[in-house]
């Protein structure tokens, strides 16, 4: 990344406009992201957020369906967007000098998006068929089954697809409605990353947006989880033919100092993990050498996901064809347990913060991924938590990541879940963990 400034501004009808220039290429990212997510759905409506955003891409009276392809391929661009727990994004990456469309395009359908009652019926049965490939897996049962049993009130309790029930019933008003609340300049970050000069690129998006309706932030639906007083553990009995454990820990959220000690402390667990980088593996870390290595486990992973509220640190573990799951689990508490009594090294440590530095570069180094960081960034505590990462990385110290595995890996703390195969796999099946962020 350069060191240009992050110039932060907000318009008058609440738009929160992020830019950041970067010259390396003539090149621009440009995002929008919504304060919503499947966080703040209630009961009855999960999965609307992501049912949303399928509907932005049905096209507007400015932009008919299948117009936008068309003219970002042939400017050599691409969008997309993303649902997440805590928010919904949109993007276009595009030659700078294409810049324009991108800013059209999210101001348009901001406010002018359709939602014709033939295209919602149409999307159910693309989103139901997308649950249903995600049921294929039986780790999407075993994490569903792992994060609702720890979240029984909060929304991070279902998945981000939604509940099959929810699915079938929710209706076009449900939708457009759940638009018109959360679409609104006050509950959106805009981001530009890339070629451009941030003064006249401001005066742009000033003049795009700057007239959209304005007003109060919607109060988002949001329900504070209770603490968890004692172990949980859950067992899921379904199709396949390789077990799986996962544990999955409740940890602060992002803002909050620890989130840096448990981000360190997963690098010397699992490997390092994060920022969609890759080109490092995780044979060095404490779990491949005590459950990889051993043959009891062929594939070891954790994830540390920043988020606005508390969360879940999870560890994913393949267990070995022949070995069975009490004896894995049996393995992996003895590693925690040393964790917990201290037993971590600074060499350990030095050792993380190298593999952080090094994702971190791998990851962001593409202006998608940094425009996308600090839209994300600002959605949960502020922009500066990205531009800020490895400094508060480097500043954690071997007492800080023992007083985290102190905390928060205690057994009390935690959900355990089993995934106990029971054969006669579909076609298709997909055996292995995904990584979701």
């Amino acid at each position: 990344m350069t060191d240009s400034p992050v110039i932060k501004h907000r318009l008058a009808n609440g738009l929160t406009v992020l830019l950041k220039e970067v010259h390396t290429a003539p090149v621009v990212s440009w995002w929008v992201l919504y304060r919503v997510g499947s966080r703040n759905e209630p009961t009855g409506k999960t999965g609307i957020s992501h049912w949303v955003e399928h509907m932005l891409f049905k096209g507007t009276e400015q932009f008919p369906a299948g117009t936008l392809d068309r003219m970002i391929d042939r400017i050599g661009g691409v969008w997309n967007a993303q649902t997440f727990i805590d928010y919904t994004a949109y993007y276009e990456t595009l030659p700078a000098e294409h810049i324009d469309l991108a800013l059209r395009i999210e101001a348009d359908r901001m406010v002018n998006a359709q939602f014709d009652p033939e295209d919602v019926e149409s999307e159910r049965t693309v989103i139901i068929s997308e649950r249903q490939g995600l049921e294929n897996s039986p780790t999407f049962w075993l994490s569903e089954e792992v994060t609702a049993a720890a979240f029984r009130v909060h929304g991070y309790h279902h998945e981000v697809i939604g509940d099959m029930a929810d699915l079938l019933t929710i209706t076009r008003d449900d939708l457009y409605e759940h638009y018109r609340r959360h679409y609104v300049p006050s509950n959106a970050i805009a981001v530009a990353v890339g070629d451009f000069d941030h003064e006249e690129l401001l005066q742009r998006i000033t003049a795009l947006y700057g007239s959209l309706p304005g007003g109060p932030a919607p109060d988002l639906f949001v329900r504070p989880e209770p603490p968890q007083t004692g172990e949980r553990r859950v067992v899921v009995e379904r199709p396949g033919h390789t077990a799986f454990i996962e544990v999955a820990y409740h940890v602060p959220e992002a803002a909050h100092d620890d989130w840096f000690a448990l981000e360190v402390l997963n690098s010397i667990l699992c490997g390092p993990d994060g920022f969609g980088g890759g080109g490092i593996d995780n044979k060095t870390s404490r779990l491949y050498k005590a459950l990889v290595e051993t043959e009891l486990a062929t594939y070891v992973s954790g994830s540390m996901t920043p988020t606005i509220d508390p969360f879940l640190y999870s560890v994913n573990l393949t267990v070995r064809d022949g070995r069975h799951v009490e004896e894995v689990e049996a393995a992996y508490n003895a590693e925690i347990e040393r964790l917990r009594r201290g037993e971590i090294t600074e060499a350990e440590l030095q050792r993380a913060k190298k593999q952080a530095r090094a994702l971190f570069a791998y990851g962001t180094e593409r202006v998608t991924m940094q425009a996308f960081w600090l839209a994300f960034s600002e959605c949960f505590e502020s922009y500066e938590w990205f531009e800020n990462y490895l400094s508060r990385l480097q500043a954690i110290t071997l007492e800080d990541v023992q007083r985290a595995a102190s905390v928060y890996l205690r057994p009390q703390n935690r959900v355990v879940g089993w995934f106990i195969p029971t054969g006669d796999a579909p076609e298709n099946f997909e055996e292995d963990f995904d990584g979701d962020f």
